[in-house]
C-alpha cells in the first residue's frame, strides 16, 4: 500500500450535510464548433467572485469508487451478513465527514456484483442508484462495468441520477457524447471543475456492447477540456475510472499518463484497480484510490489562498477511511429494505442438490488453494457446461476466487455465484492447435519456476487468479520447471492423438478473455498475428451469462443432482522435494512459524515458494 500525505491543515467549519447534489449546473457549455472534448461538457450557472469572499478558503472533497452492488451490509453470493462496507454504513460515516465545504465524487462500477445484477434492467432504479441520489453525490463517472449490460442500460443509469454523471471519452452511434466530459460547480465561492474519464480498455471487455459507439484517448479529451476552460475555475480535479498504471501496456489508460502531460489537476480520484492509496504525488498532482465495495472512502481536504479574481489551492492533505467502522444507516436500510429481501428470496431459491463430496478438495496449505494446483470437479463442472450449451470441442475456465466451491446438500441459486463470480457470458471461438498451444502457455506463465530446494508451488504476483485458465477436452502436462513460454507437455486429445499446430476446433470461453485476449492482440497472440475467430456470443443469452447457464445446467440437464466428478485431465509436473521437509513446511505454516507472502497489492496469493531455508 502506498501513501503519502502532503501537509496538515485544520478545518474550522461545522459539520453539516451538504445539500444539492451537482445542483446548479447550467446547459453544456460547448461550442457547436468545438471539438468534441469542449462539447462534452457543462458549466455551474453561479461563477462569479464578490468582494466579501473571504481571503482564505478550505474545501473537502470525499470520493468513492468500486461500490459493486454493495448497497447493504449483505453479501448475497455468501448469504451472511459483510459489514466490511456498503451504501448505509458509507452514508453513516458521511453524517461524520461531511461539512459544508463538501463535493462528494464517485468514480464508477456501480450497479455490478454482489447479486445486484438481478435489478438491472428493471423499470424501477436501481438499489445503488438510489443509494447514490439518497447520498447527494455531486458527480458520477462512468465504469467499464456499467457497459456489461449494453447501452440501454448505460443510458437509464445516466438517466436515473440526481446528480452529475461524466465520461468524456464515449461517442454514441450518432457521434454525441454519452455524457458531459467536464462540470464546473460553484463551492461557496470557490469553482471546482471536475473532469470524467473511463479507461479505453472498454473495447477490449465490452467490444460488441460498444460496437456502434467511439471510445477515444481520454489524454486527447482531457487535455482539450483544460484548455476550453482555462480561467473557469480554482481547482480542478479528475474523477477518473482508471487505475495508475496503464493495462495491456495500452497508453494512456492509467492515470498517470494523464498526468504527465496535464499537470493542472490539483486532485486525481483514481480507481478501477481496487488497490488503496491513500495519498500519492504524480507530477505534483494528489492521487487518491478506494479499494472495493464501499470498504474505503478517501477524504481530502484543500486549502486556498486568493489569487487576484480566483483562489489557488495553498495546501492539501488526504486519507482513507475504513467504512467497517460504521453501522448502517437506518434510513438507507430503510430506503433500499426491498431490494434486500427481493436478493435475498432470489439468492435462497433451491435449484438442486449436490451429493456425495464438495466440489474442490481443502487446502492442504490455506493459503495455497488446491483448485489451481490439480484439476478438481468444480472446474470440470464448470467446463462441462460451457462444452455442453456451445458443442465445442474444448474449454476453458478459471477459479476467479480462492475460496470458490460448493458443498454437500441442497444448492441454491446464489451457490452459483460461489463458484462463479462474475457476470461472464459464454462465447464460443474458433481456433488451431498452434494458438491453442500459445493460449495455454500464456495461462501457464501464472506459475513461478519451480526452483530447487523449493517446498511450495508458487504464483507469479504480476497475474491474477482469473488470468490461469483451466482446459477440458485435451490432456496436457504443465512442467513449471521450465520458463514460461515452453511449459505445456503432452498434449493431446482424449484418445491419445497429439494436438497438431494445424487442428482447427471451437473453443468455449468467457466473454471476457474472448474479448481481452484471444480476439485481441497483445497479450496471447502478437501484433499482425492470426487470431482465432468468433463463432457465436452470448450462446443461451436467454438463460443468462455462464453464472445461469450453470444453474439451468443443474436444474434441466442434470435433473437437479450433481456429484463430483474430475477426469484429471491435467497434471503439474518438474517439482520435486523432500518429503519429510515439505511436511515440516505444512506444519510450520499451519501453526503460523512462517508464511506465505501475496502480491503487494493483496489481489494474487502465494506469491513465494517457501524453501527449505525458510524452515526454522
Amino acid at each position: 500500500m502506498r501513501k503519502f500525505t502532503t501537509g496538515v491543515i485544520a478545518l474550522c467549519t461545522a459539520l453539516l450535510l451538504a445539500t444539492g447534489c451537482g445542483a446548479g449546473n447550467a446547459p453544456s457549455a460547448a461550442d457547436n464548433g468545438a471539438a468534441k472534448a469542449s462539447d462534452a461538457a457543462s458549466v455551474d450557472a453561479s461563477t462569479e467572485k464578490t468582494e466579501t469572499d473571504s481571503e482564505a478558503k478550505t474545501l473537502r472533497i470525499i470520493g468513492t469508487s468500486d461500490l459493486h452492488g454493495k448497497f447493504l451490509p449483505w453479501d448475497y453470493a455468501l448469504n451472511a451478513e459483510d459489514t466490511s462496507g456498503s451504501m448505509a454504513q458509507l452514508s453513516t460515516a458521511l453524517k461524520e465527514y461531511r461539512t459544508d465545504d463538501t463535493l462528494l465524487f464517485d468514480a464508477g462500477d456501480t450497479i455490478q456484483d454482489n447479486y445486484a445484477d438481478i435489478f438491472v434492467g428493471e423499470d424501477e432504479v436501481h438499489p445503488m442508484i438510489q443509494a447514490i441520489n439518497a447520498l447527494k453525490y455531486d458527480a458520477w463517472t462512468i465504469g467499464n462495468h456499467e457497459f456489461n449490460y449494453g447501452m440501454d442500460v448505460v443510458k437509464k443509469t445516466i438517466g436515473d441520477l440526481e446528480c452529475k454523471p461524466l465520461v468524456g471519452n464515449v461517442y454514441d452511434e450518432n457521434g454525441e457524447p454519452i455524457a458531459d466530459g467536464y462540470t464546473i460547480i460553484d463551492k461557496n465561492g470557490i469553482r471546482v471543475a471536475v473532469i470524467g474519464m473511463v479507461t479505453p480498455n472498454i473495447t477490449r471487455w465490452d467490444s460488441v456492447n460498444l460496437a456502434d459507439c467511439e471510445v477515444t484517448d481520454p489524454l486527447e479529451e482531457t487535455r482539450k477540456i483544460i484548455d476550453s476552460i482555462k480561467g473557469q475555475y480554482d481547482v480542478l480535479v479528475g474523477v477518473f475510472h482508471m487505475g495508475i498504471e496503464d493495462e495491456y501496456d495500452v497508453p494512456n489508460s492509467g492515470v498517470e499518463d494523464i498526468l504527465k502531460e496535464c499537470p493542472e489537476f490539483d486532485v486525481m480520484l483514481a480507481s478501477h484497480a481496487h488497490s488503496l492509496v491513500e495519498g500519492e504525488t504524480i507530477n505534483g498532482v494528489l492521487v487518491v484510490m478506494n479499494t472495493e465495495m464501499a470498504k474505503t472512502f478517501s477524504v481530502i481536504d484543500l486549502t486556498l489562498e486568493k489569487d487576484g479574481d480566483g483562489y489557488k489551492v495553498a495546501d492539501k492533505t488526504s486519507k482513507s477511511v475504513e467504512t467497517k467502522e460504521y453501522e448502517a444507516d437506518p434510513e438507507i436500510i430503510n430506503l433500499l429494505g426491498k431490494y434486500d429481501e427481493q436478493a435475498k428470496s432470489d439468492a435462497n431459491s433451491v435449484i438442486g442438490k449436490l451429493v456425495g463430496d464438495q466440489l474442490a478438495p481443502a487446502n492442504e496449505i490455506d493459503e495455497i488453494p488446491t483448485a489451481q494446483i490439480e484439476d478438481t470437479a468444480l472446474i470440470d463442472l464448470i467446463n462441462d457446461v460451457q462444452l455442453h450449451y456451445t458443442g465445442a470441442k474444448v474449454s476453458a475456465a478459471a477459479l476467479f476466487t480462492a475460496g470458490a466451491n460448493m458443498y454437500p446438500g441442497d444448492i441454491k441459486k446464489c451457490d452459483t455465484a460461489l463458484i462463479y463470480k462474475y457476470t461472464n457470458t459464454l462465447y464460443k471461438l474458433h481456433m488451431t492447435g498452434a494458438q491453442l498451444k500459445k493460449y495455454m502457455e500464456w495461462s501457464a506463465s501464472y506459475f513461478n519456476t519451480f526452483k530447487p530446494g523449493d517446498l511450495t508451488i508458487s504464483f507469479n504476483p504480476d497475474i491474477r487468479a482469473y488470468n490461469f485458465d483451466m482446459f477440458a477436452g485435451v490432456n496436457y502436462d504443465i512442467n513449471i520447471s521450465k520458463e514460461p513460454g515452453s511449459r505445456i507437455e503432452n498434449l493431446t486429445w482424449p484418445d491419445g492423438k497429439p494436438v497438431s499446430d494445424d487442428d482447427e476446433f471451437d473453443i468455449a470461453v468467457n466473454n471476457y478473455r474472448a474479448s481481452s485476449h484471444l480476439l485481441t492482440p497483445g497479450e496471447v497472440y502478437d501484433e499482425g498475428e492470426e487470431l482465432p475467430q468468433l463463432v457465436e456470443i452470448d450462446v443461451r443469452g436467454d438463460i443468462g451469462g455462464v453464472r445461469e447457464i450453470i444453474g439451468d445446467y443443474i436444474t434441466n440437464v442434470k435433473k437437479g443432482e450433481i456429484k463430483p466428478e474430475c477426469d484429471h485431465n491435467w497434471k503439474i509436473t518438474g517439482y520435486e522435494w523432500d518429503e519429510s521437509l515439505r511436511e515440516k513446511a505444512v506444519t510450520q505454516l499451519k501453526n503460523d512459524e512462517i508464511e506465505i507472502p501475496s502480491s503487494e497489492d493483496g489481489r494474487t496469493p502465494n506469491v513465494k515458494s517457501i524453501t527449505e531455508k525458510d524452515l526454522k
